[in-house]
């Protein structure tokens, strides 16, 4: 959706009103086709010629042509009129007979013939050349055949013609320009056909012509000034074809104009405020989907009869000017501009509208309006049936008064900046099939009231603050097929009404929300549904069986939530998918066989949960693309690319019990004996060498020696860091050759002592897979007697994020080679949240980092983010080392300028809210690639400032240019970079959006509006999933609100 709907779909009544109106082409009855002449003898070559078009006849459905025999004269014939003298063939109407075949050549001898109808049958083949030579011919229907070929030029010698209609056959070549010799012709149409090349302008010479459509063909070139002299000229349509050029100016003064639709073509040119618009009886005016730039004449409220009036994708900006004089519009469609200015005062011409008593569909979508939700919306009249306003810059509350607009059908209010809560009077617009009002700041709870909206179909809601739970009263919407309520705050169980929902067929998509339970049995109603997402909740339990009877599912994303158990074998039955994630929950088991049967599987990921055994190696498990198992400890096998362990083959079944029980008692004494011995060595180790201390649960042991050799005497070739507590140095093991990190405090710093057991004490019983492994500690006496502290650390490979996101000059390694792409970027973003929020939430004690900054994240060699240097830490109510705020202040421990929150500037407590903005700050700086201390950053500008500013019309003013780069390396879902495509692509902008938003409210002054970050971790995954999984389904569907009318050519 992220579907937005710009225009609305003319009904058919309204078509047929000017079809009727324009084109009167409906012709006497069957009952009135036999014509009474006298019988007296006719002509003969009139006869033979009747007889040569009937062997062309090859189908007759309603037998018409058993008429047409020698036991009546030919003039009786049905379809056949003869004039009374002469009794020649005058006239041949055979429209709407259900006829089929190919026109004979011999019709060209039907030299009294003033009118042909062959109208709504299956003719096919070509016009015969032949036919240039009825020279009496007034009126030629053709319309809605299969007629294939070009248009005969010698039709410029039927000089009487007055009226010709080809529309809706197969005609191809261009318009032959003698046409314009037809100075009797009045009505030309060719509606719906192939042709190409320029519209003649010889056609401006045919001064009596009133009616001209030449709407969907493959038409080029410019209109003919010449056009501008049809001063007869009534019906002017040539929407959907490939027309430059300008619209000449004489044409908007053509005074009997009442059809003028030159829409969906490659008009430019620029309209003036003040430009003369002359056409008083206009009803139909359209110049949508153009590429006309300026503003909205004035003068077009000077068309009182104006009906549809059609400005919508094209570059017009500026303000729209007063409608209040056009009392019978029915139609307004304005979207896909630049209109407004995004302040107050853009919507004040909507209230001009206020006294019109027919309108029926709004459009302003798409432009930059601004200002307040105008409530004298709330007066239009009852008679309207659509109003998008969606993608504008609109403030303010949905007015409750919303609801006396009892005929609405269409209310599209997404991407906007609304707030309040959805009123609960739009319980009253009953014949409400579509609501959007996704992509705004929305909350409180959804109104129950909405379950009256009985003939509801499209409900999209997501991107919102809304809270409570999910409405039982939906469960009476038995029309929605598509529902949409992700990414708000709804809290409690699924109510087994939505699953019951037989209608849904699009999408059901809860995700990103705080839902819990079970997923109700009756989801095995959904029979329909093609996509259902209920991911990143807090859903438990088994997944159900019958999860297996949606066989209509293409996509199924479960990922973030508590889910238990193996995959249920019924799950088989959902042969069609195309997308499956269940990712990041607690299912266990072994991986179903049966997704190796899956054909049209393309996005498989099962990882970060307790599944074990073999990895299949078939179907979709051998592409490393669209499969992800990592986080699974006790997976084996699989393709090589998976790097997993190899899979140790099946001991026999029949391997004795006794045998089984030897073996464990055996293992179980031998490791007794070691752990014994093990400590028995360490404490005749530690009491020979009292200099070197050793931290809790360490992997290594290391001295003093083996560290100095390892960083080949701390020699500044192997310094990769500097601080005020130390210095970082790389350094590979002479025992197995492994690298690592060796942080050596600076102990003439008082305070690096402090901050070695504050780091001590963090690291000694945390474990996460984004926390940098601290493989031991050393406290001993160097070489000169001096007092030698340091800690050893997971070496990691790509340096730090500070390294990647401001490149220095002096770096080895080429600038280029040192650049993030924006789903790098993104991936580190989420590492760092995973990491804070297991030590604000999942550790014993709670830990604050108080330090959170680009130089402290570290990268391996897989690009993921590990959070590093704890020596400014403080763990919350813990027993062993747990230093006051006041102790902490004392010490200036507070953070980096420019990442410490504001309070600890003012003498407050350190809280996780403080590592919350640090992560903000860093989530900013991410994106645009600038510091905090910018010096851009001074006189009350701040980097949250900066951001808020910019959103969300500029984006691209804001982001790090890095990721504006015009090329996308191919490979991998891992090489998408931003570019300035993507920045137009609906899901890459929202996501961008979404992030800064993520960081602004992270970043925000007051500690109680930031963000959990348990909350930052949910939103995040979310949005990664959503670039990297396949574009979901609903995008790319349309209602039948998008089709854009147009009027029927002839």
């Amino acid at each position: 959706m992220e579907p937005s709907k710009k225009h609305f779909q003319a009904s058919s009544s309204f078509v047929l009103v000017i079809l009727l109106s324009f084109f009167n082409l409906q012709r006497l009855n069957l009952l009135s086709l036999a014509t009474a002449s006298p019988v007296v003898r006719g002509n003969d070559t009139d006869q033979q010629a009747l007889l040569q078009c009937k062997a062309k006849i090859t189908g007759d459905q309603l037998n018409i042509m058993e008429s047409w025999n020698s036991s009546i004269h030919f003039c009786q014939w049905i379809g056949v009129t003869c004039g009374r003298k002469h009794q020649r063939v005058t006239k041949l109407k055979l429209r709407f007979l259900k006829l089929s075949g190919s026109l004979s050549p011999y019709i060209g001898n039907l030299s009294f013939l003033r009118e042909l109808d062959l109208a709504a049958n299956s003719f096919h083949n070509q016009i015969p050349q032949e036919i240039g030579g009825l020279r009496r011919l007034e009126t030629l229907d053709l319309s809605n055949n299969s007629i294939s070929g070009e248009i005969p030029s010698n039709l410029s010698a039927c000089s009487k013609l007055i009226f010709v209609d080809m529309t809706n056959n197969q005609l191809t070549g261009e318009i032959p320009a003698l046409l314009g010799l037809l100075s009797n012709l009045k009505v030309l149409g060719f509606f719906n056909n192939s042709l190409r090349g320029n519209i003649p302008p010889s056609l401006g010479n045919l001064s009596s012509l009133e009616r001209l459509g030449l709407t969907y063909n493959a038409l080029s070139g410019i209109i003919p000034e010449s056009f501008g002299r049809l001063r007869n000229l009534s019906f002017f349509a040539i929407f959907g074809n490939a027309i430059s050029g300008t619209v000449p100016v004489p044409m908007f003064n053509l005074s009997n104009i009442r059809i003028f639709d030159i829409g969906a073509n490659k008009i430019e040119g620029t309209l003036h405020s003040d430009l003369e618009i002359n056409m008083p009886h206009v009803e139909y005016f359209s110049v949508g989907d153009n590429q006309i730039s300026g503003q909205i004449p004035l003068s077009i409220s000077n068309a009182p009869n104006l009906d549809v009036l059609q400005f919508y994708d094209n570059m017009l900006d500026g303000n729209v000017p007063s409608l209040e004089k056009l009392d019978n519009l029915f139609r307004l469609e304005l979207g896909g501009n630049h209109l407004g200015h995004g302040r107050e005062g853009d919507l004040n011409f909507l209230c001009t509208l206020v006294n019109n008593t027919k309108l029926g569909f709004l459009s302003i979508t798409e432009n930059n309006f601004g200002g307040e939700f105008p409530k004298c919306i709330s007066n239009f009249s009852s008679t309207l049936q659509g109003l998008s306003m969606s993608w504008n810059n609109i403030l303010g509350k949905i007015p409750d008064e919303i609801g006396n607009l009892i005929n609405l059908e269409l209310l599209d209010l997404a991407k906007n900046q609304l707030l309040g809560p959805i009123p609960f009077d739009i319980g009253r617009l009953w014949k409400l099939n579509i609501f959007y009002a996704h992509s705004n700041y929305l909350f409180g709870t959804i109104p129950h009231s909405i379950g009256n909206l009985t003939e509801l179909t499209e409900l999209v809601l997501y991107f919102n603050n809304l809270q409570g739970s999910i409405p039982l009263g939906l469960g009476n919407c038995k029309n929605l097929i598509l529902l949409d309520l992700s990414h708000n705050n709804l809290s409690g169980p699924i109510p087994p009404e939505i699953l019951g929902l037989s209608s849904l067929s699009i999408l059901l998509s809860l995700s990103s929300n705080s839902l819990t339970g079970k997923l109700p049995v009756e989801v095995e109603k959904l029979k329909n549904l093609g996509q259902l997402d209920v991911s990143h909740n807090r859903l438990s339990g088994l997944l159900p069986n019958n999860l297996g009877s949606c066989v209509s599912l293409v996509e199924l994303y479960l990922e973030g939530n508590l889910f238990e158990g193996p995959i249920p074998p019924y799950l088989s039955s959902l042969r069609g998918l195309e997308a499956f994630d269940a990712s990041n929950n607690n299912l266990s088991g072994g991986i179903p066989e049966f997704l190796v049967r899956f054909g049209t599987l393309k996005y498989l990921n099962l990882s970060f949960n307790n599944f074990e055994g073999v990895v299949p190696s078939e179907g979709v498990f051998k592409n490393t693309s669209a499969i992800f198992v990592e986080g699974n400890n006790k997976l084996c096998g699989g393709i090589p690319e998976l790097h997993l362990s190899r899979c140790n083959s099946k001991a026999s079944s029949k391997t004795s019990l006794k045998l089984k029980i030897t073996i464990i008692v055996v293992i179980s004494g031998v490791t007794l004996v070691f752990s014994i011995l093990l400590i028995i060595w360490f404490r005749k180790k530690k009491e020979k060498k009292p200099t070197t201390t050793h931290a809790e649960n360490s992997l290594l042991q290391l001295s003093y020696q083996s560290i100095l050799r390892a960083t080949d005497g701390f020699s500044p070739q192997n310094l990769v860091g500097l601080g005020s507590f130390g210095s970082v140095y790389k350094g590979i093991l002479e025992a197995n050759g492994a690298v690592i990190a060796v942080k050596v405090l600076n102990l003439l710093n008082h305070r690096a002592s402090r901050s070695f057991l504050v780091e001590c004490e963090a690291l000694k019983s945390i474990r996460h897979r984004n926390l940098v492994k601290v493989l031991t500690a050393i406290s001993g006496i160097d070489y000169q007697g001096n007092d030698f502290k340091a800690l050893v650390y997971e070496f990691m490979e790509n340096g730090s994020l500070e390294d990647w996101l401001h490149s220095s000059v002096g770096m080895n390694e080429p600038e280029t080679m040192r650049n993030l792409n924006f789903i790098q970027r993104v991936n580190v973003a989420v590492d760092v949240a995973h990491a804070l929020e297991y030590l604000h939430h999942r550790c014993e004690t709670p830990i604050i980092h108080c330090d959170l900054k680009p130089s402290n994240i570290l990268l391996d060699e897989e690009m993921v983010g590990h959070i590093s240097d704890f020596g400014l830490a403080k763990i919350l109510s813990g027993d062993e080392l747990n230093y006051s705020a006041n102790e902490s202040s004392s010490l200036g421990l507070r953070g980096t300028i420019g990442y410490a929150p504001p309070e600890y500037g003012m003498g407050s407590e350190l809280s996780t809210n403080g590592d919350v903005y640090s992560y903000g700050i860093l989530l900013l700086e991410m994106l645009t690639g600038k510091r905090p201390t910018n010096e851009r950053f001074k006189e009350g500008l701040s980097l949250h400032n900066f951001v808020k500013a910019a959103l969300p019309n500029r984006v691209v003013e804001i982001i790090d240019p890095i990721l504006l780069q015009e090329s996308v390396r191919g490979g991998t879902v891992g090489d998408i970079t931003l570019n300035e495509n993507n920045l137009g692509n609906d899901k890459y902008l929202q996501c961008l959006n979404s992030i800064f938003k993520i960081g602004l409210t992270c970043s925000a002054e007051s500690p109680s509006e930031r963000m959990d970050m348990s909350d930052v971790v949910t939103k995040l995954c979310s949005i990664r999933d959503k670039l990297l999984r396949p574009t979901r389904l609903y995008r790319g569907i349309r209602t039948a609100y998008d089709a854009k009318p147009t009027v029927a050519g002839i």
